[in-house]
């Protein structure tokens, strides 16, 4: 029986979603935050942003914050559509596109998911230059009004592929790290040289937060504050909506009757 390309796909995108959960669910996460209500799971945790990190570490939040309302930007190569599969398996919608292929598509379609979704970014992906923060983050937190988070991980002493980003793969029960800035906004109509200066603003947070994430992976140090990093549950974000249902449902009758 000859299987047909799709299903193929499908069927490997399940198979990998599944050994993904299952290698990542062994290690040992811990973070720390700047301000712990810019995680899409804290019950605090009010309006959509838009996410960043590295390439290299795409793994990390696939497994740990899939069904949080994520779009999540993929490109349109041949070779992300199978991740395209195990994004959706684990908890994430997508979009397809990317700064050489269908950057200007992808980014209206995230600016209309910006209303009612979170956004998360590769922003060196999908070929580079690793850790090279392209302007297309910060086009869209300017356009949409989102706040962009910043977001460094780290795996003590990882495996790495012989890519472009020199891939992470974690090793089995090892550290698994992650340090988080504030919400950062970014000012509407920018022009070239705003755009390059917040684009750089945002590099360094990057940088810097995974570099920070990285010596402390490799130590096993103790942080300042640090707390442990649980995966997302489906549950805690379908109470997180009912929340945010409840709490407008009050306060946006207040506000018309204070206008009035």
């Amino acid at each position: 029986m000859r299987l047909h390309l799709p299903a193929l796909t499908n069927f490997t995108g399940w198979m990998a979603a599944r050994g993904i959960s299952r290698w990542m669910s062994t290690l040992d996460y811990r973070v720390v935050y700047h301000d712990p209500r810019v995680d899409p799971v804290h019950p605090e945790w009010s309006g959509q942003k838009i996410y960043v990190f590295w390439h290299e570490y795409i793994l990390f939040p696939l497994y740990l914050r899939g069904h949080c309302n994520l779009a999540m930007l993929l490109s349109r190569h041949r070779d992300a559509n199978l991740l395209t599969h195990v994004a959706r398996r684990l908890g994430f919608d997508f979009v397809r596109g990317s700064t050489t292929r269908g950057g200007a598509s992808a980014l209206r379609e995230m600016l209309d998911r910006s209303g009612r979704m979170n956004l998360t970014i590769t922003p060196d992906g999908p070929r580079g230059p690793r850790r090279r923060l392209a302007p297309g983050p910060i086009y869209l937190a300017s356009k949409s009004g989102l706040p962009i988070v910043a977001m460094g991980f780290a795996y003590d002493r990882p495996f790495r592929l012989r890519s472009w980003d020199r891939f992470a793969i974690p090793r089995l029960y090892s550290r698994a790290r992650a340090c988080v800035s504030p919400e950062m906004h970014i000012p509407p109509n920018l022009n070239r040289a705003d755009l390059e200066h917040y684009r750089c603003v945002v590099e360094n947070w990057l940088a810097s937060l995974t570099g920070l994430a990285e010596d402390w992976a490799t130590s096993g140090s103790l942080m300042q504050n640090e707390m442990p990093l649980r995966k997302a549950r489906r549950v805690d974000h379908q109470q997180q909506l009912t929340a945010n249902i409840k709490q407008a449902s009050t306060t946006i009758p207040e506000q018309r009757q204070a206008a009035a």
